[in-house]
């Protein structure tokens, strides 16, 4: 994990190494979600055969998502964390910079979800999420998992290159590939929008009773997103991709930015579009610690230019990644609870994750209106 800066995409991203607390590590683990649905997941493969890969030459761009829904009660096996090879590589990442054994780190436990079962019946609104730079796409498996239970289907999407690792049917992990120069934030961020767009051209395509999966693999009965119904969320660059996507995608209806800067730099006031000119669209704005609409001028610009209803909330005694599964996860690896402070602050795990679930599902359901 990274501290976050939010003074733009240019700015450079460290972590210190943290001392690991003599308390010996618990097993990992996300809480269950609440919501009236059991959840099921699928993982598709998609490729968009129409786009070079900007970061590895000689291939079409191709993207891994998951997809979460209100199934059936019963059978299936719990979904892993992450997929194994992309958890070993992950792990021993998040390991080398928390400054912990790797073996300490295992991101391969069981989540709320399970596999194969059928869909609960009904077209479903639907809610993207995209990861913070560099992340990996389960980062947001608990609020995921609980708006799936409350009734949504949710795309979770990697941004191939990004993470550290993302992995592909049959084993292929694909690993870190970065853009460099003076335009390499402009470049991620018209990637991802890219990605998202492509992501919903696929539910399309799943709307039609089609299978967008690059290998045909067998879908779930029942997997019905309502595709006149589509909300996103990201956090941090995530939350900029969200942003973007909907200046330029109207198929996105709400927004949420997990606080996430609306800028390439912010010294030097370059903001993206969405900032720029604001949204027709209802958009949230969640941040944490010392970052919110009086520190951050991409916010007070996106502010002043918003036509669509706007809403922000503030978690003062939270940082960065309590907008992540890290809220949760960090406490559970031992560390002590200073060395972990500057990265998910001093909230209690348990309500901030509860209070963020009440905020995006009060948020989603009023714009979303979903039939659950």
């Amino acid at each position: 994990m990274r501290k976050r800066l939010v003074a733009g995409l240019t700015g450079v991203l460290l972590l210190t190494a943290l001392p690991v607390s003599a308390a010996a590590a618990t097993g990992l683990a996300l809480p269950a979600p609440t919501g009236p649905f059991a959840v099921g997941s699928v993982d598709l493969h998609l490729v968009d055969h129409a786009r070079p890969d900007p970061w590895v030459a000689g291939k079409p761009r191709e993207l891994m998502v998951t997809v979460r829904y209100p199934a059936r009660s019963g059978g299936g096996p719990r979904v892993p964390y992450q997929t194994p090879g992309a958890a070993a590589v992950l792990a021993a990442e998040d390991a080398r910079q928390l400054g912990i054994a790797a073996d300490r780190v295992r991101y391969t436990f069981p989540t709320h979800a399970r596999a194969g079962v059928p869909a609960a019946g009904g077209r479903r609104p639907v809610v993207l999420y995209s990861p913070g730079a560099k992340y990996p796409r389960s980062v947001g498996t608990a609020q995921l998992e609980q708006l799936a239970g409350e009734g949504y289907l949710t795309v979770a999407i990697d941004h191939t290159h990004e993470p550290a690792a993302v992995e592909f049917p049959g084993g292929r992990v694909e690993r870190q590939v970065l853009p460099t120069g003076p335009d390499a934030g402009r470049r991620l961020i018209a990637t991802r929008v890219a990605d998202t767009r492509f992501v919903l051209d696929a539910l399309e395509t799943l709307a039609r009773g089609g299978n967008p999966d690059a290998e045909h693999r067998a879908l779930p009965a029942g997997l019905a997103p309502d595709v006149s119904r589509i909300g996103m969320f990201g956090h941090s660059a995530g939350g900029f991709t969200t942003a973007e996507t909907m200046v330029s995608d109207a198929r996105v209806a709400a927004g949420a930015d997990l606080d996430g800067s609306m800028a390439y730099s912010q010294s030097a006031r370059e903001f993206g579009r969405a900032a720029d000119e604001g949204l027709d669209q209802p958009f949230l704005l969640l941040s944490a610690g010392n970052h919110n609409a009086a520190s951050d001028p991409s916010w007070q610009e996106f502010l002043a230019h918003q036509r669509g209803p706007v809403r922000t909330q503030h978690l003062p005694d939270g940082e960065h990644f309590s907008y992540t599964d890290y809220q949760v996860l960090l406490p559970r690896l031992g560390l002590a609870p200073a060395a972990i402070a500057p990265f998910v602050g001093t909230v209690d795990p348990d309500r901030s994750v509860a209070g963020q679930r009440a905020t995006l599902g009060a948020f989603f359901k009023r714009y979303l209106e979903p039939d659950c």
